[in-house]
């Protein structure tokens, strides 16, 4: 039996006259894909723990547009977009926190030019901005002193310049923190990244996701952490090829920190 996690909507607080303190969004990865979901709520479980004023758009959210663009479909792009704009400016929403680094991003970046102005954070910085108002204990538990290492999303890391608020997270449970050798802004890509998710890979010697989980077991870990439903993915696929899904675990910041808590 699932158990419910109550989650209200935007359409749900305007009835009601309210404004949420924050806006997750949630992506399709978030939305559809089973492994990503877990991210999803482990994210809200804790939003629940902090008691976080939250809303989500529910199935007024469509894409960003962000693999559209990558591909190098811009038209395809806009109109996603603005349409997102169009639900979120209706909504007058002014902050945004996303577990998606390609969500993050875009609103961040692209949305701007076409009249969405929002406060985006990642995941792993408002939890972290919880943390420090002292409204989110974030303790060892069952992770403390094991050997992580952390891939970094290339959306967070080296296109937003954001390498430590997963660590400080990381560090606040108390682990033993080990930085593969392409690491912060010399980090690499988990092989998804430019809407490659989506399409099969070109002519080579290795993909680039096996390269990048050669890296991450070098460090010896007993957790890949990532902060990228995509990363976790590529990561996830990479682990099981080496043959290692029995003693490596890859997972979300937000999951070690709900699990840590045991919620």
């Amino acid at each position: 039996m699932s158990e419910q996690i109550k989650v209200p909507t935007m359409a749900q607080y305007m009835a009601e006259g309210k404004k949420p303190e924050v806006l997750f969004w949630v992506g399709c990865a978030g939305s559809f894909d089973d492994r990503a979901k877990k991210i999803t709520k482990a994210f809200v479980k804790l939003l629940h723990k902090a008691g976080v004023d939250f809303a989500v758009l529910g199935t007024e959210e469509s894409c960003t547009g962000d693999p559209a663009k990558r591909a190098g479909n811009e038209f395809l792009f806009q109109m996603q977009a603005m349409t997102n704009i169009e639900v979120m400016n209706a909504y007058e929403i002014k902050k945004v926190v996303t577990t998606c680094p390609h969500c993050f991003n875009t609103i961040k970046n692209e949305y701007p030019e076409l009249g969405g102005n929002y406060q985006v954070m990642h995941h792993t910085q408002f939890l972290k901005s919880l943390l420090n108002e002292g409204r989110l204990k974030v303790e060892g538990g069952k992770y403390k002193g094991k050997r992580i290492t952390f891939h970094d999303p290339c959306y967070l890391g080296r296109a937003n310049g954001e390498y430590e608020a997963p660590r400080d997270l990381l560090r606040k449970l108390e682990v033993e923190l080990i930085e593969m050798k392409s690491c912060k802004s010399k980090g690499l890509c988990c092989g998804a990244g430019g809407a490659q998710m989506f399409k099969d890979a070109e002519k080579g010697d290795k993909e680039v996701n096996i390269h990048r989980t050669e890296q991450a077991l070098e460090t010896k870990p007993e957790v890949v952490a990532a902060g990228c439903p995509f990363c976790n993915t590529m990561m996830s696929d990479g682990v099981k090829n080496k043959e290692k899904e029995d003693t490596i675990e890859v997972l979300d910041v937000a999951e070690m920190i709900a699990n840590a808590e045991e919620l």
